[in-house]
């Protein structure tokens, strides 16, 4: 299993031929192994990894405590301070793997041609009404129906007299976790760390992306 985290860059295109394939830049590495979990001791196989930078004093003091026990091999990582101020923190379940705290995990294990799986924090969209959140219709725009064109119509019931649960509102929109699956690896640029998925990708620019192999 193949996984990273990074974050939404921006929307553009890019040329395949004569085909114009719209695709999603993603910025993402570089990522490191924090921590390995084990049944024996975690009751649970997984994976840590860390991806982004912030300043230290913006890090609490028991993940900064965490983050300076990984050891700090010189050959993987010159600069301890991409390892000690980690930005985000995810797990991964795995079986087995060879992978050690404080490895690097590459952008370039990802090809071309690959299919993958994409989780984020879609965009937040605040209160809205039943039309643009459910896809409602509205009321007629006839003879007294003046300013009732996106009201959302009856919601109680005679029995049991009140609103069920789960009924259809107006609400907050928005600030979901959403997973895309089967995106397709268009281009792999290893050297700045950057990662063109075809298609969309959910979240504004700069939220915290998973990619996983599908």
């Amino acid at each position: 299993m193949k996984f990273l985290l990074g974050k939404k860059l921006v929307m553009t295109q890019v040329y395949k031929g004569n085909d114009v394939v719209p695709v999603t830049l993603i910025e993402s590495g570089p990522n490191f192994v924090t921590q390995i979990k084990t049944k024996d001791k975690d009751s649970y196989s997984a994976i840590q990894v860390g991806f982004g930078f912030r300043k230290e004093k913006s890090i609490k003091k028991p993940q900064r405590g965490h983050l300076a026990k990984i050891p700090n091999p010189k050959s993987q990582i010159p600069n301890k301070s991409q390892i000690t101020n980690l930005r985000w923190l995810k797990e991964f379940r795995v079986d087995s793997t060879e992978l050690k705290a404080g490895d690097e995990i590459k952008i370039s294990d990802f090809n071309v041609g690959d299919k993958v799986t994409v989780v984020a924090i879609s965009k937040g969209k605040g209160f809205q009404g039943v039309v643009k959140r459910h896809g409602f219709h509205g009321g007629p725009k006839s003879h007294g129906q003046k300013d009732r064109h996106r009201a959302p119509g009856s919601i109680g019931a005679s029995w049991p007299q009140h609103v069920i649960k789960g009924m259809k509102m107006a609400g907050r929109m928005g600030g979901d976790r959403v997973t895309v699956k089967n995106l397709e690896v268009v281009e792999v640029d290893s050297e700045n760390n950057l990662i063109a998925l075809k298609g969309a990708v959910p979240g504004r620019k700069g939220t915290l992306v998973v990619i996983k192999s599908s």
